[in-house]
């Protein structure tokens, strides 16, 4: 039988064909002879095939062309699409570019996984806005809280390769420095699993970090809250496994489990047993980043724009918050995690410890071992945010199908990353991760808008007044810069910045009585 062979040479090739396969036996620059060992005193007839391989090389070249063209076309309309959690009638999608100077947003990076693959990965706007360094795909970012989910990865391994018990009490592996239970953990211990799932009931939910040339303390010390370090010593809260309670403080327990089993150091153990192995090979949990060239190395912004102190802090709750990446490397990850959640790949963790990470501790949404899961409509996503001074960013990987974005953005105000979502998961069809939802605004009678001025407390320590400039109104919380609230009613408000609204309930005799206030709570904020 004949077959043909496709080659991407713009040679003249010479071949012949048998049931049993082809050798090459001679090539130049204008002709391959290729052919059959097992044809030996057969009669060889050499076929030209110069013009089929022009052929074949042209259409290559055009279908490249084409689906590049394609990946060019979905970042256009990704750059051109971002839009607010709530649009109303005159609200317009927003150019990306536009957006960053809108926040102040000095740079970022975006990597897109379809299909198991990036489909693209692209930096904007500056690494170092004073020497005027772009971001590129290879900048590196903190990634702040999602050195959580690398760091379960660890942990798993760690404990599997030991067969060490993720559910025994802490006490047991911890050997530099042990947790102090006391009554309020009601008698009960507290597991590595309770505190890579936040169901620990310990307090410190995150780290400040510490300038560059500063005092670093060590974990103990830091764990203790003692100078240097500059967090509360972490302690419980309420019994472990009652609820969930963020605490980036448990998280750094879970680090000292690893270096006092392992006696490494922490950087080293997660990138021979994690990094590495998953292809990360930009990335570091090097507290400082040694080693690493300084362009390569995002500087951080406030939220104003101005560059921190020392460019960025170190963290040395490398756990917690120490990992150094991109959104390309990040992305290894994601992909890794979505084959082996399949079956399909065992770079760190099987299938059965995969899903085990990936599975809620206490509910069937919210954090599970180094993540949280989130589920829209039966499609599910893990994920994690993040937050250091000077970065923000966020990453979302889908359990089927093998999509997910990162974002990762070198600035403290991180009201960009949500619009990037909103216009990627728009653009891609990822189902659930847009939040946008058009509101129609509602017409306020002036004597209802008037009626609705003064101040409400919040709580003893909090006061919201309410103002008005002609039609627009506006609130300031004590010590907050004030923002526009916007009419969903005659009576009920919403905000376009911060997720939250606003009801005013009047008394029998037509007179406000107080404020409904919701944001992640409701408070009845009496007038004054």
């Amino acid at each position: 039988m004949k077959r043909p062979i496709l080659f991407l040479n713009l040679f003249s090739v010479s071949i012949s064909f048998s049931k049993k396969g082809l050798k090459v036996v001679k090539a130049t620059s204008n002709s391959v002879n290729i052919k059959d060992d097992s044809l030996k005193g057969a009669n060889q007839k050499p076929y030209k095939l110069t013009a089929c391989l022009i052929l074949f090389f042209a259409i290559f070249i055009f279908n490249n062309s084409l689906a590049q063209s394609t990946v060019q076309e979905r970042i256009r309309q990704v750059e051109n699409g971002l839009t607010e959690n709530i649009q109303t009638g005159d609200s317009a999608p927003s150019n990306l570019q536009e957006r960053m100077k809108h926040f102040k947003v000095q740079g970022l990076s975006i990597a897109v996984i379809k299909d198991y693959k990036v489909d693209f990965a692209k930096g904007y706007g500056f690494a170092d806005a004073a020497h005027k360094i772009p971001v590129s795909d290879k900048t590196l970012f903190q990634a702040a809280s999602i050195s959580k989910s690398l760091n379960s990865l660890a942990i798993l391994k760690l404990f599997k390769d030991r067969n060490l018990d993720l559910y025994a009490d802490i006490n047991n592996y911890l050997k530099s420095w042990k947790f102090p239970y006391d009554s309020i953990s009601k008698g009960k211990k507290i597991s590595t699993a309770n505190l890579l799932s936040h169901t620990a009931g310990l307090n410190v939910h995150g780290f400040g970090g510490y300038e560059v040339g500063k005092p670093l303390p060590s974990v103990g010390q830091i764990l203790n809250g003692e100078s240097p370090a500059n967090s509360d010593a972490v302690r419980s809260l309420f019994a472990p496994g009652t609820r969930q309670e963020y605490s980036g403080g448990g998280i750094t327990i879970s680090q000292l489990i690893l270096t006092d089993i392992t006696g490494q150091r922490y950087e080293t153990y997660l990138t021979e047993q994690v990094l590495k192995p998953l292809g990360m090979l930009s990335s570091t949990f090097a507290q400082p980043p040694l080693g690493i060239r300084q362009e390569l190395l995002s500087a951080g912004f406030d939220g104003d724009g101005k560059e921190v102190k020392g460019k960025y802090h170190i963290y040395p709750e490398q756990a917690a918050a120490g990992l150094w990446t991109n959104p390309r490397d990040l992305a290894k990850y994601i992909i890794e995690t979505q084959l082996a959640y399949q079956g399909k790949s065992a770079k760190v963790l099987d299938q059965q410890d995969t899903k085990l990470r990936l599975s809620p501790y206490m509910n069937n949404n919210g954090a599970a071992l180094g993540v949280f899961v989130e589920n829209y409509d039966g499609t599910k996503y893990f994920g994690h945010g993040a937050g250091n001074a000077g970065f923000t960013g966020g990453y979302y990987g889908s359990f089927e199908g093998g999509n997910g974005l990162i974002i990762m953005v070198n600035s403290d105000n991180g009201e960009i990353v949500q619009e990037l979502i909103n216009s990627i998961s728009t653009v891609y069809g990822f189902k659930g991760l847009s939040k946008t939802r058009k509101v129609k605004l509602a017409e306020v009678p002036e004597q209802d808008l008037n009626s609705y001025l003064g101040n409400y407390q919040l709580t003893p320590e909090l006061v919201l007044t309410v103002s008005r400039e002609g039609k627009k109104v506006f609130v300031q919380a004590t010590g907050q810069p004030r923002i526009e609230a916007f009419a969903e009613s005659t009576n009920k408000f919403f905000f376009k910045t911060i997720q939250a609204s606003m009801e005013f309930v009047k008394d029998d005799s037509g007179l406000i009585k107080e404020m409904i206030f919701i944001q992640g709570r409701t408070i009845h904020a009496k007038k004054l």
